[in-house]
């Protein structure tokens, strides 16, 4: 895999190379198959009731949240 490298500027002007994007563009061919990862009951509500409050709690913050609002 070839990585693309991009030049920004730092708080102070300086210029710095840091790596570019890394994900493999498009939509997933088939859904995440999470179930067979979990053994009982209890570990699938666990990592439902974590998946929730990774997303819809105001204490964390989703991928798409902001920490500080704009």
């Amino acid at each position: 895999m070839s990585y693309t490298m991009e030049e920004k500027e730092l708080f102070n002007g300086q210029k710095v190379k840091v790596l570019g994007a890394t994900f493999e563009p498009g939509k997933p061919l088939e859904p995440l198959r999470w179930r067979h990862k979990e053994q009982t009951r209890e570990e699938m509500l666990k990592f439902l009731e974590s998946s929730q409050r990774y997303w819809y709690s105001n204490e964390w913050y989703g991928s798409e949240r902001r920490k500080n609002p704009a």
